[in-house]
């Protein structure tokens, strides 16, 4: 009986060794690990099983692997997180951003970026979010999350989102809680006037539903005071966007007399005021940026702000705006933070942004091109705003493959060996 159990044991000791020994599904070797999180900034391998990050370590066995990426002279970080995108796209024509054409459906332009999830910034409010939830978040492979218009009837144009009254905090808050994984918080755009009520508004239903507000200042003659808003209205958490817009409605960050950074906002930034890119179509210009980061003054988070005006001008998409800022002096290290970690943390998604063993495998594989590698040779590329001033920089990020959920979503050039080319299904 004795050698019966010591059998039944050793088998039993056998398979679970056998489970263990298990071949990884995807191994990611010899790539420069940026994983702000855990402080990782080194050449490590990469373990994929089961659609989780199963290991990060110098050297990673991948004999039996599905797939082996060789990532040798490329950078592997968290998936990229733009926490500012119009994507509730749809055939209302005079809708503009709620289920109108000035939206864009996520998988086209996210995957190509190493971008795996976004936040839509308010298309929707209360009223339609649910629809926009139907047809896109359900219906994309991207990780789709929410920030809900204050506006009932969602960034619809015109005067649906001058209506004070259909700025309901209850109603807002009362929806968010209904989908608390999906929507991260609450917008203010676009409403244009002397007047702090549409900011309180969202603030109160951002108080009410536990999540922070994103503001993005319409516009007003005479500009509100961002001072004022900053330290009277907003709470730790809360979100400014646009951060580095140079508009006469708007009254900017940085002094347009003394090219300096002013003293509030500095205090602001202190006090846990998130400082979002929001690049957009008009709502960046290096007139602000270069002195801001020449002070040392960073953005927390990086986001494009894309719809279809602005990826098809200055803007363009999430790479060519982490590229700006390379260029501008910030360091790569602190860039990929801003695009990956520092999001996570500002929606509150602690779980993202991060190459964390046992979390959802979402990767970006990119590559730093050299300008005297570029196709036309000059040893330099060229950044504009939508002003027309151009500045250059002497590196640009491109996405050689993206990982969503495990899987490989994007590869440029075929690095996956075997490629295993997948239908999506229908």
């Amino acid at each position: 009986m004795k050698k019966l159990f010591l059998f039944a044991f050793a088998l039993c000791v056998a398979f679970s060794e056998l489970a263990l020994a298990q071949p990884y599904h995807i191994v990611i070797k010899n790539g420069h690990v940026i994983d702000p999180k855990n402080n990782i900034d080194a050449v490590m391998d990469v373990a994929i099983q089961d659609g989780k990050i199963a290991k990060v370590a110098k050297s990673i066995d991948a004999t039996g692997a599905r797939q082996v990426v060789n990532a040798k002279g490329l950078y592997v970080t968290p998936g990229l997180i733009d926490i500012h995108t119009h994507v509730f796209f749809g055939t209302n024509m005079n809708q503009t951003y709620s289920n109108g054409p000035n939206a864009l459906p996520p998988d086209v332009f996210t995957f190509r970026n190493g971008v795996t999830t976004i936040v839509d910034a308010g298309c929707s409010g209360w009223r339609d979010f649910e629809a926009f939830k139907k047809q896109t978040i359900d219906a994309s492979q991207t990780r789709v999350l929410a920030l809900l218009n204050i506006v009932g009837s969602g960034m619809r144009g015109g005067k649906f989102e001058q209506n004070i009254e259909d700025m309901d905090p209850k109603a807002t808050a009362d929806m968010a809680k209904k989908y608390p994984e999906l929507v991260v918080g609450v917008k203010l755009a676009h409403f244009n006037g002397y007047n702090w009520t549409p900011t309180d508004r969202a603030v109160e239903a951002g108080k009410l539903a536990n999540k922070p507000v994103m503001i993005d200042f319409g516009g007003s003659q005479p500009t509100l005071s961002i001072q004022e808003l900053y330290l009277k209205h907003l709470r730790p958490g809360d979100i400014f966007t646009h951060c580095f817009g140079q508009l006469g409605t708007r009254e900017p960050i940085v002094d347009v007399a003394t090219s300096k950074v002013k003293p509030f906002v500095w205090e602001a930034q202190k006090k846990g005021i998130i400082f979002d890119v929001g690049y957009g179509g008009i709502s960046f210009a290096f007139s602000q940026a270069i002195p801001a980061l020449k002070e040392g003054f960073f953005p927390n988070t990086i986001s494009t702000d894309i719809h279809t005006g602005s990826m098809n001008n200055a803007m363009k998409d999430m790479l060519n705006v982490m590229s700006k800022f390379l260029a501008m002096g910030m360091d790569l290290k602190s860039v990929i933070k801003a695009s990956t970690w520092a999001p996570a943390q500002a929606i509150k998604r602690s779980e993202l942004g991060s190459l964390t063993e046992g979390t959802e495998a979402d990767v970006a594989v990119l590559d730093l091109v050299d300008g005297k590698f570029a196709v036309r040779d000059v040893g330099h590329f060229g950044f504009f705003d939508y002003t027309g001033h151009k500045i250059e920089g002497k590196q640009k990020l491109t996405c050689e493959m993206t990982i969503r959920k495990g899987r490989i979503v994007y590869d440029l050039n075929g690095i996956a060996d075997p490629v295993i080319v997948r239908q999506r299904p229908q």
